[in-house]
This record gives C-alpha cells, sequence and structure tokens, in this order.
C-alpha cells in the first residue's frame, strides 16, 4: 500500500512525505521533482514553455507510473485531483490524505519559498499570492472527495502531520 499526500501548494505534502517514509521504511517519491526529471526542466520552464495542458499530460503519466509501484510515500502536486484519471490511479492501492492547509498559511509559506528563489508558476494569470483563495475554492471539494482523511495542517507542527498519517495508515494497512 502506498501513503499518498494531496492538497494545495505548501500544504507540507513533501516536507512531512519525507518525515512518513523514514520513519516507515518507505520509499519517498514527490511527482513534481519527477515530472521535472522527465521534462529536463523546471515546472516553472514546462508551463512558461509548453503551458499547463503539456505539463498535466506529463503529470498523468507519472501519476500512472508510480501508482503501479508499492509501498511509497508520493507527495503530489495541488492540481493532480483536477483529473480524476490521477485519482483512480493513486487510490487503486494508496491512503490518500488530505492535508488541508488555509489559506494564509499557504500564503505565508510561499512567499518563505520565493525568498529562497522557489517560484511557482501561475494556475490563473493572477499574482500566484493573489489566486490561492480563488483556486482554492474551486479544489476543495475534489480534495475533499479524493481524500480517505482529512488533516488540517494549520494545527500541527510537519512532524505531528506526519505522525498523524503514519497512524492513520497503520490503522488502514492489509494484515
Amino acid at each position: 500500500m502506498n501513503i499518498v499526500l494531496i492538497g494545495y501548494r505548501c500544504s507540507g505534502k513533501s516536507s512531512s512525505g519525507s518525515i512518513i517514509a523514514k520513519k516507515t521504511g518507505r520509499t519517498f517519491v514527490d511527482t513534481d521533482g519527477l515530472i521535472e526529471e522527465k521534462a529536463g526542466s523546471s515546472i516553472e520552464e514546462i508551463v512558461k514553455i509548453s503551458g499547463w495542458e503539456y505539463f498535466r499530460g506529463l503529470e498523468k503519466e507519472v501519476i500512472k507510473e508510480v501508482s503501479d509501484r508499492d509501498n511509497l510515500v508520493i507527495a503530489t502536486g495541488g492540481g493532480v485531483v483536477l483529473d480524476e484519471d490521477n485519482v483512480t490511479s493513486l487510490k487503486k492501492n494508496g491512503f490518500t490524505v488530505w492535508l488541508k492547509t488555509n489559506s494564509d498559511t499557504i500564503k505565508e509559506r510561499m512567499e518563505r519559498e520565493e525568498l529562497f528563489g522557489n517560484f511557482r508558476p501561475s494556475l490563473t494569470g493572477l499574482d500566484t499570492l493573489d489566486e490561492v483563495e480563488t483556486v482554492l475554492a474551486s479544489r476543495n471539494a475534489l480534495y475533499k472527495k479524493a481524500g480517505d482523511l482529512v488533516i488540517e495542517t494549520d494545527k500541527f507542527s510537519i512532524k505531528e502531520v506526519a505522525n498523524l498519517v503514519i497512524k492513520e495508515a497503520s490503522r488502514r494497512q492489509p494484515s
């Protein structure tokens, strides 16, 4: 069984996913990182040169590949839930956890990342910070539908989130 982390940008999927993998002996994979490897460029460059549709096609390929593996912790990109096939692939062998994060926390984390030179492409043509509420409003129902568990990350540290995911995943692990 895989542990699959879904949620908006900067919800803690990669940070908590790394901890979960170490503590459970699973392999950690970040689908955005795999997409960048496959394309040979950053997501920002992929989107700038080829557009979001091309990026989503690469994402779908990567999701199929990792979903066929076992014993992974998979940190997905924020928009993975936009494609039902992605969700179906991830859930066939995965326990899916929505790391739900409020817009203020997301904006704070994105601003911090930008200070370190990590920029994310706009999803709507608006400034990335200005679009957070709009995009969250359009995706929250999809995250809710896809998640087997919801953890509101604003209330917990990354380590606490990881421990909660591990605890719940162990309850659902087939014997």
